[in-house]
């Protein structure tokens, strides 16, 4: 299937959000994102839309992924893979694409029990740059910059 990349537009916040609910519960069943959807809808409008470029993977019109990154800072907040999507290269175009949008660099906070996405940003680049908490959950995590210094 062909991939197609655009820029997110308010019309796509649902889809948007049930994708995030239904790949973070499938990477992490022990986590009801159920529960955490409208937290996960404010923080969406409140804090990511006004300041992150959000752009979208498509495979035949149906979004497969999404990545958000603000260029200001260079803090790559999200980047979501559809469960059925997974190794087929979506990660990697957002990826890409964050890079394009951020030329100056990116920074990325990774949960530690995350191996497969700790893989992924080594393999494409990232190199750990030190142990923090995520500020909401507390959970212990990376912090991974690209280019590596």
């Amino acid at each position: 299937m062909p991939l197609t990349l655009r820029p997110y537009t308010p019309s796509d916040e649902d889809t948007a959000i049930e994708l995030w609910r239904r790949t973070w519960a499938h990477h992490f069943p022990h986590i009801d994102f159920n529960a955490r959807v409208a937290w996960w809808r404010e923080r969406w409008r409140q804090d990511l839309i006004p300041v992150a470029h959000v752009v979208l993977a498509e495979s035949d019109g149906t979004l497969t992924g999404f990545v958000t990154v603000d260029p200001k800072t260079h803090y790559l907040d999200q980047i979501v893979v559809a469960p059925e999507h997974w190794g087929q290269g979506i990660a990697r175009a957002l990826l890409d694409e964050a890079k394009r949008l951020s030329p100056g660099g990116l920074e990325l906070l990774v949960n530690k029990d995350n191996a497969r996405a700790i893989r992924f940003y080594e393999k494409h680049g990232f190199a750990y740059s030190g142990e923090d908490k995520n500020p909401v959950s507390g959970i212990a995590v990376n912090r991974m910059n690209w280019p590596p210094g």
